[in-house]
């Protein structure tokens, strides 16, 4: 709050300097008009009012004062003491009264000789004639001469002129400033010893005007400073309610044994993240060593994304694991804001590297080992539907997180967006699509397609089998002939027709393999999950005999002829999250 203060103040003077004003000087400010009590005269120079402004604020000889009624007195020569009515500055002339009604009686004691007044008694325009009663005794009207002797006038009239009374000055001669709408004030280095300057350049006006420009400008940044600050206490706030959330869940996990590790663990593992094995979208993974000189994968999380989900999904879903084909979650780290996990390390890293190996590098696996790495994928996705307490849903099964061990067993991985659900429940509600493009279930995407359910996994599955078969991407722009794009719909269409799979094949025992799990794969990625078969029958396909398997529905037949459509969300009714 002090640095907004702090602001504002230097917003106040810039703004100052960019109207070309400039900040107004303490002298100046003494100077400003000033009146005894409200309704009173206003004073200004040549004037002065003693006791509230400072002596270089008037010219000498027009000093006044406010009396103990906060009247407007001014001060002549030989005591006499006169109440200001009103001060014409246009013609240089003020107006006095006295209080008991008659202001000549205090004129007998006048002597304007050091006085910088006149008295104007001849009847010329602005002005009027002064007279007295003959009865009243003669005074000594200093400068005036007698014209005319007036013997009849109305008493009414004479008795209201008695009580008003000018004094007129000629110099300094403030009044062609007035007339201009300006300002006068003292300057020693002119010849006439006055200047000219503009009231709201210099005055209430310009100054009521920056303060206007700087309180805006002020409340402005205040206002913005507030919200910046509310935002950050909202961000601060969600980072604290991910971090309950994480800190409660560690505690209800507590059971399953885990390993928790510091950061300051982490990075002793890692030997200070030396050996990165890989990026992705949550994180970076790097290789390390346990005490026991075992090697591990820590995946350091980043800590802007998820708000901790992808955390707990992560430790939630592997913890609970146990089983050959699927990663096994060696400890954790929940150290602040620092979040990381270790896996076992795998030194083959993941099938993508092999099935997509570039031409010359010589990564190709045998039929039978892609058979076998197939089937242990299958078992592991079964197993995460119905081996577990709770059925997990991954959402994510792509080449990329199937790794390989030493032996290229393979082994699922990456569960940041996977899901828990009751083994009875067979649909789940997402707020969002998730996976990656390419792999990604048509009902995540659009539910006209049925609802999201563990057959989501399966979709992908074949995907991932078809890419196996192919040994390149499902969709592949690069390729010579154009019907080859997308892999699945022309495999299908050689296969529908009786023809070879058009893959470089010698042996009759590979191409059976690779016939199979082309079938297999083209059951797994029908457009409607109820027309998908479950991972326990994957596992029962991949298992048995490849005469055995039947061509299933064209799943592209919409584009090339009319397909009834089929019945939709055929599956149980969708649950929370």
């Amino acid at each position: 709050m002090q640095m907004v203060i702090i602001l504002c103040h230097f917003l106040l003077v810039l703004s100052a300097s960019a109207v070309g004003l400039g900040p107004v000087s303490p002298d100046q400010d003494a100077c400003e008009p000033k009146h005894c009590k409200p309704g009173q005269p206003s004073v200004r120079y040549p004037f002065r009012l003693k006791g509230r402004q400072p002596d270089h604020c008037g010219s000498s000889g027009f000093d006044l004062s406010c009396n103990n009624k906060n009247q407007t007195v001014l001060e002549l020569p030989r005591s006499v003491k006169l109440l200001v009515k009103h001060i014409d500055y246009v013609n240089q002339r003020i107006q006095v009264y006295d209080e008991d009604g008659c202001v000549q009686k205090q004129l007998q004691n006048l002597t304007l000789f050091a006085s910088p007044f006149t008295i104007s008694c001849l009847s010329v325009p602005g002005f009027y004639v002064e007279y007295f009663d003959s009865d009243d005794g003669g005074y000594d009207l200093l400068n005036c001469s007698k014209t005319i002797d007036i013997i009849d006038i109305p008493r009414g009239l004479m008795s209201d002129q008695k009580n008003k009374f000018y004094f007129s000055w000629t110099n300094p001669a403030c009044g062609s400033c007035e007339i201009q709408g300006k300002g006068c004030r003292r300057n020693t280095t002119k010849a006439l010893g006055i200047e000219c300057y503009y009231i709201h350049m210099d005055h209430k006006g310009a100054r009521m005007k920056l303060m206007i420009s700087g309180l805006t400008i002020g409340s402005l940044l205040l206002l913005l400073s507030v919200i910046g600050l509310c935002w950050l206490h909202h961000l601060n706030k969600k980072e604290k309610e991910g971090q309950r959330k994480i800190e409660q869940f560690l505690e209800d996990y507590k059971a399953l044994k885990p390993s928790r590790y510091s950061y300051a663990d982490i990075k002793r593992i890692t030997n200070q993240f030396k050996e990165k094995l890989g990026q992705g979208g949550y994180g970076t993974v790097f290789k390390g060593t346990l005490s026991n000189d075992v090697s591990v994968a820590v995946k350091v999380l980043n800590n802007f994304k998820g708000n901790g989900e992808e955390f707990v999904n992560e430790v939630g879903s592997m913890g609970r694991i146990h089983h050959v084909n699927v990663t096994r979650l060696v400890g954790f780290c929940a150290d602040g804001y620092n979040r990381a996990l270790v896996y076992e390390y795998l030194p083959n890293e993941s099938l993508e590297k092999f099935i997509f190996a570039a031409k010359g590098e010589n990564r190709f696996l045998s039929w039978e080992k892609l058979h076998e790495i197939a089937l242990g994928i299958a078992k592991g996705i079964e197993y995460l539907h119905q081996g577990c307490e709770q059925r997990i849903l991954h959402f994510d099964i792509k080449p990329h997180n199937i790794l390989l061990d030493q032996n290229f067993t393979p082994k699922i991985s990456d569960f940041g967006l996977a899901k828990l659900c009751s083994k009875e429940q067979s649909a789940v509600s997402m707020t969002a699509a998730r996976g990656t493009m390419g792999y990604i279930a048509p009902e995540v995407l659009s539910r006209n397609f049925g609802n999201v359910s563990y057959k989501s996994d399966v979709y992908s599955f074949g995907m991932l089998l078809l890419e196996m078969v192919g040994g390149r991407k499902n969709i592949d722009v690069t390729v010579a002939n154009e019907s080859q794009v997308y892999f699945p719909e022309w495999v299908y269409n050689r296969l529908d027709k009786g023809e070879e799979l058009g893959i470089d094949i010698e042996d009759e025992g590979h191409h059976k393999i690779a016939k199979k799990l082309t079938i297999v794969g083209l059951r797994c990625i029908q457009w409607y999950p109820v027309d998908r078969p479950s991972m326990k029958s994957v596992v029962q396909m991949l298992e048995g005999e490849a005469d055995n398997l039947t061509m299933p529905p064209n799943p592209f037949a919409s584009k090339d002829e009319k397909k009834p459509k089929k019945p939709i969300n055929r599956e149980l009714a969708a649950i929370s999250e």
